[in-house]
């Protein structure tokens, strides 16, 4: 059984920790307000890149873009596993990871060959045992106060280089998607070779200097508008998870705390009592 002093030790210890969670609870919500506005005012430009460049698409045919119409290959596959840099955000990475790691294994499979880019330093510590033959490089931006499209860029650059260079068939990207602090949802898109939903008919334009032109433009364009929208929408989903696990890890040391005091209160009344009867059972004897 624990001394009195070591409880009282303990007790002052989930004390100091229940301080630095909600310290970091207050911080990631203050963080969650402007990268939820981030994400969400991201998101119509990047659905509508996304449907100008699927009506273009539209009317290709055999001499469409590559970025399109694929290579004709389908053999090595790129997976992009964007995480966070750092921890102590519940299951925002491991999600992520998960999926990415079922996907990884699916293609296998199939005889497929799977490169692994790793974007965030938590995701690569997970897949490194079982994927690190597959890690072709990584992402680091751990020094990065406010994530801009530049960031994206760097990352698109590499990513239409390999497709680019024929060191990747197929490039698909798995973040979280923002729901609600709750609720970030594990999300997998193949953005090389782009791929659509399929759209009901809309109005036929004439487009200068050409279809062509200006889907060869417009492809990479797109390629980092989803790269920086995902970023974004992680961004939001890791404080929203970081608030919620603090604040749960709160909520946890207080109740550790009330137990404890608790247990400290009904030894020390023990060691009274003790105490007490030791006394009387002296004086009773002289």
């Amino acid at each position: 059984m624990p001394s009195l002093k070591d409880l009282k030790n303990r007790i002052a210890s989930v004390k100091n920790t229940r301080k630095i969670t909600k310290a970091m609870q207050m911080v990631a919500a203050a963080k969650l307000r402007r990268a939820q506005d981030a994400a969400v005012a991201a998101r119509p430009y990047a659905e509508r890149m996304t449907a100008v460049i699927a009506s273009l698409a539209n009317g290709q045919g055999a001499n469409a873009p590559k970025l399109l119409a694929g290579n004709g290959r389908e053999q090595v596959h790129l997976l992009v596993v964007m995480t966070s840099e750092r921890g102590l955000c519940g299951g925002f990475n491991s999600t992520i990871v998960r999926l990415a790691r079922a996907r990884a294994n699916e293609l296998v499979t199939q005889g497929k060959t799977v490169k692994i880019l790793t974007v965030g330093k938590k995701g690569r510590e997970q897949l490194k045992r079982d994927w690190s033959n597959a890690f072709v490089g990584h992402v680091d931006l751990s020094e990065v106060k406010r994530l801009g499209y530049s960031n994206a860029q760097g990352i698109a650059r590499e990513v239409l280089a390999a497709f680019e260079a024929g060191e990747a068939d197929v490039v698909t990207i798995f973040y979280n998607r923002f729901q609600s602090v709750i609720s970030q949802i594990p999300t997998m898109q193949q953005v090389i070779p782009a791929k659509f939903e399929a759209t009901a008919a809309n109005a036929s334009y004439d487009y200068e200097p050409g279809e062509e032109a200006i889907l060869a433009d417009l492809l990479p364009r797109g390629v980092a508008t989803q790269i920086f929208t995902a970023l974004l929408e992680n961004g939001a989903s890791e404080q929203g998870a970081r608030m919620s696990a603090m604040d749960n890890a709160t909520r946890n040391a207080g109740d550790m705390i009330n137990k404890l005091t608790i247990q400290y209160n009904r030894s020390r009344q023990a060691s009274i009592t003790k105490e007490l009867i030791e006394i009387i059972s002296g004086a009773e004897a002289l």
